[in-house]
């Protein structure tokens, strides 16, 4: 008989009673039930129930030692009753008889209890996460993560994907977020830089001939923590040679919908091709660039509705209007019927507390005495009933329903709008539930307004393919002309989350410095800063675009976990502190002294 198991906790079935066996792993549980000592005992695989009387000479120890402690028990195996058997667990047929045991290790007392997976302080989970992983629902989630990985590898070499490694250790970015540096200990006062993503890497493996590459890469941000953002993420990286937009999607589509379909359990998931959205038509409808179309309510551009307030009776927002301001109308369906008052006052609490708006008008929506629809609310009392018709008929909305109203700069009208539409439907229950659903962000805009230094700069990704080429760049001789001009980019949205940004490259340097021209970037500095990237450029580069989806976010979505690190193995606090290993920690002076540093003495703030 092995030292250590013949079966492994999860594996006993009706099939092996009568037979003795070895089985090894953690004490989970203990359970005193008259004089009968029952202990679950929990491995990777599974749990098994086990069983011993006071007259087995091991039964005191079993008595005494701790949960968790790791224990090798032989005994044989047994039917349970049909009154005891366990239909929820896979070994619930049947219970090992204990004929002796080993005790492999014994536990002191947790600092962290694992059966019954109570919440805890995050500190202590970090510090002890050892302990964590233990409990039954992040192991599965560390699990789920493993399988989702080996999936997406499947399925992208299926695709005739070629997997390639890019280096860890590279150049600083002068974009995006923070790297992380790497002192240099052969070349004094220089630093090699963490990869923020494979971008120019990738792309350069186009340009040496290479096609159709994927990487699940790891990648770097000195950036502050989310609950979907971590210092250190997972991304499917992908890249391919000559390829359109829609090739891309093409690629991607049955990775992503195959690889949610064999993870979501009954869940349902949008079927290639996903909806494609324009950017424009996102931020008009939902408020967002990353939508959850879960959520079946539409915002409504009311604006031109409240210009004349003689038709109104409402100046303050004729006034917001006439300073350039904007009014977005979110529809709340059957909520002047189905809620009380209370629920429109608390909407406009929150709009004042969480998103420090000045507050977030409503209107309840009832039949008229004379017919017709009205509201006894202010923002809609005095409206002109024709007018009001007008308006109602194009939120198609009727008597029983409500309308708030998001009132700002076009900006700021919009930010509040996205967030209330997504609050409301929670509110109402409106939001469809099992199911993921998919689209593509599309046409970005190329440049945005610049507020502060009042000028025109890059949007999105400065190194995107222009729609319209050279041609359209040259045409651009004025801001507003620039505004106008769109990029091949895209985003990959599920249920309200990022998963991914992406672009069909811009591969000619003639259209590279033509572009940041527009953005007053002169040709020096993007032969400063991009010089690498450019000169391959010049040696013949096929056109080429990629993607990359997040790993951690898209195991977020599978798992229904609210946290990033509820999907990670060993990750940092919210400060970025490593609490198991003690990361960040103090440099010795002699590893100073080797890499030619000498520290700054930290202002207290």
């Amino acid at each position: 008989m092995h030292a250590y198991r013949t079966h492994t906790c999860g594996q006993l079935r009706s099939e092996h009673v009568g037979e003795t066996v070895r089985i090894s792993g953690w004490v989970h549980r203990k359970r005193d039930h008259g004089g009968l000592l029952f202990i679950d005992l929990r491995d990777h695989y599974g749990l098994t129930q086990c069983v011993v009387q006071p007259d087995n000479a091991h039964f005191a120890t079993l008595e005494r030692i701790r949960v968790e402690s790791v224990v090798s028990i032989t005994g044989n195996v047994v039917a349970r009753s049909e009154e005891t058997a366990n239909e929820s667990l896979d070994t619930g047929a049947i219970e090992v008889v204990i004929s002796d045991l080993e005790v492999q290790s014994a536990a002191d007392e947790l600092p962290l209890p694992v059966f019954g997976e109570p919440d805890y302080p995050e500190e202590i989970r970090l510090k002890h996460r050892y302990l964590d992983l233990r409990r039954e629902t992040l192991h599965k989630n560390i699990m789920l993560r493993s399988n989702v990985i080996t999936s997406l590898r499947e399925r992208m070499k299926a695709q005739n994907f070629t997997e390639y490694q890019t280096p860890i250790l590279t150049a600083s970015s002068p974009e995006g977020a923070r790297d992380f540096l790497v002192p240099s200990r052969m070349h004094p006062n220089k630093f090699y830089a963490l990869p923020q993503a494979p971008q120019q890497f990738k792309q350069l493996m186009m340009v040496s001939g290479f096609d159709r590459y994927f990487q699940i890469a790891p990648c770097f941000r000195d950036e502050d923590l989310r609950a979907d953002r971590s210092l250190e993420f997972y991304q499917l990286d992908i890249e391919m040679s000559f390829v359109t937009q829609e090739d891309v999607f093409a690629s991607i589509e049955p990775v992503m919908h195959g690889v949610f379909e064999e993870f979501s359990g009954d869940k349902t998931v949008t079927p290639a091709p996903f909806p494609r959205i324009p950017y424009l038509e996102a931020m008009a409808k939902y408020g967002s660039d990353k939508p959850d179309l879960r959520n079946p309510i539409e915002l409504g551009d009311v604006t031109e509705f409240f210009v004349d307030d003689s038709k109104t009776g409402f100046g303050i927002f004729a006034k917001i209007i006439a300073g350039g301001g904007k009014v977005i109308a979110i529809p709340a369906p059957k909520a002047a019927a189905e809620k009380s008052r209370k629920f429109f006052d608390e909407m406009d609490k929150w709009a004042k507390k969480e998103m420090q708006a000045p507050g977030l008008g409503y209107a309840r929506l009832k039949e008229a005495d004379g017919g017709g629809i009205d509201s006894q609310d202010p923002v809609l009392k005095n409206f002109e009933p024709a007018h009001l018709a007008a308006m109602l008929e194009q939120l198609g909305l009727e008597a029983g329903d409500g309308i708030f109203f998001s009132a700002g700069k076009k900006t700021d009208a919009y930010k509040l709008a996205g967030a209330a539409r997504l609050k409301v439907g929670e509110e109402l229950d409106i939001v469809e539930k099992d199911i993921f659903k998919f689209c593509w962000i599309v046409d970005f805009p190329m440049y945005e307004w610049d507020e502060d230094n009042k000028k025109v700069d890059f949007s999105h990704n400065p190194f995107s393919m222009p729609q319209g080429g050279l041609e359209v760049l040259e045409a651009a001789d004025t801001d507003e002309k620039k505004l106008e001009i769109l990029a091949y980019q895209y985003d990959i949205v599920c249920n309200g989350t990022e998963l991914s940004s992406g672009a069909i490259r811009n591969h000619r340097p003639d259209i590279m410095i033509k572009a940041f021209e527009l953005a007053g970037y002169g040709p020096e500095v993007v032969e400063e800063e991009f010089g690498g990237m450019l000169n391959a450029f010049r040696y013949g580069a096929p056109p080429h675009g990629g993607i990359a989806p997040g790993i951690d976010r898209m195991v977020m979505l599978l798992a229904e976990a609210d946290n990033i690190r509820d999907v990670i193995m060993f990750p940092m606090n919210q400060q970025g502190q490593d609490l198991l290993l003690g990361a960040p920690s103090v440099a010795e002076n002699s590893q100073l002294r080797e890499l030619s540093l000498r520290l700054v003495p930290v202002e207290n703030k």
